[in-house]
């Protein structure tokens, strides 16, 4: 009750700023609201662009949106962004996306590509429980 009828400074700002969300993520993020779709991305950012938008997707409630992030995810595996992908899902619950991702892995040939990158690093501190996992999978 309080959020919807106190004092909020966005009565008195002329501007309302969103500090921990990317403006072109945000922008995506509206006009996924607003039209129920979203337009083509560059290819070269296209990985990132949907992690973004998965974590925006979360933290605003959007559960379509977040649906349709971690389907784009599923689609688009690769060993330099499997590993934070992974700890996406695993920090935000996406159960199909983190399937999708330890399957990736069960390839020896592809754990090995995906441990050489940063983002394995940061999936070995922030999820060490999915790493357990990971090495349960491939051990005899």
């Amino acid at each position: 009750m309080a959020e919807l009828y106190g004092p909020m400074k966005e009565t008195t700002e002329t501007c309302v700023r969103i500090h921990d969300i990317e403006a072109r993520v945000f922008k995506l993020l509206l006009h996924f609201v607003y039209t129920d779709w979203l337009p083509e991305m560059d290819e070269g950012v296209i990985v990132v662009m949907w992690q973004h938008l998965l974590v925006a997707a979360d933290r605003y409630g959007l559960e379509r949106l977040k649906l349709n992030c971690e389907h784009n995810l599923c689609c688009r595996i690769n060993a330099s962004t499997v590993a934070t992908t992974l700890a996406l899902a695993e920090q935000l619950g996406c159960q199909g996306l983190k399937k999708a991702r330890v399957q990736f892995l069960k390839s020896s040939s592809n754990l090995k590509a995906a441990m050489a990158t940063d983002g394995f690093e940061h999936l070995t501190t922030s999820c060490p429980n999915v790493l357990e996992e990971l090495l349960a999978m491939v051990a005899p």
